[in-house]
């Protein structure tokens, strides 16, 4: 069974990047003037979501250099920590909605620091994986588009990634208990 794995993982894509053209020239699709003209959409969607980003990344920078994050998990460690869930992890809770390379660099300290089999390190890669960056794709992909008001995505999003959280914790226990 491994083997097949393996063997389909290896030629999927290899596989998928000849059938698209093939299929497309079938087709009578002009594939050369279609992928330009893609790549000019994705430039202009490039440029456009740049001022996004730029203050989105000005604001998360704030948000750590002020000390609010800190502030904030020195309030909730004490409650957190008396349910079971790893104070070590706790700014993952705050960064993996804002950032996914500064929730990735934090999860690569604590495995370098506590060791990749450790009950953290475990939790807290499980946390990386069970929750999403929210308010980076609220503000690149609605961005992008042109969506000013979000609606009820923002508190689905922050809701189902702190669901994400303690299930990831939950499970964490469940699997491996404290090691």
């Amino acid at each position: 069974m491994v083997a097949i794995i393996q063997l389909l993982s290896t030629w999927t894509i290899p596989v998928l990047i000849a059938f698209i053209p093939l299929y497309a020239s079938l087709r009578k699709v002009p594939v050369y003037e279609t992928f330009v003209d893609g790549a000019k959409d994705g430039f202009q969607t490039a440029i456009g979501i740049i001022p996004h980003l730029v203050g989105m990344m000005t604001a998360i920078s704030m948000f750590r250099a002020s000390g609010a994050m800190d502030a904030m998990i020195g309030l909730i460690r004490p409650a957190l920590e008396g349910i079971g869930v790893p104070g070590d992890v706790l700014p993952l809770a705050l960064l993996r909605p804002i950032t996914g390379a500064g929730s990735l660099a934090f999860v690569t300290d604590l495995i370098k620091e506590q060791g990749p089999d450790s009950f953290v390190a475990r939790v807290a890669s499980t946390i990386q994986g069970s929750t999403d960056t929210t308010l980076y794709v609220l503000t690149v992909y609605f961005g992008a588009i042109g969506i000013r008001n979000s609606r009820y995505a923002l508190k689905v999003g922050l809701f189902s990634d702190l669901v994400g959280f303690f299930a990831a914790v939950a499970a964490c226990w469940l699997l491996f208990g404290l090691v």
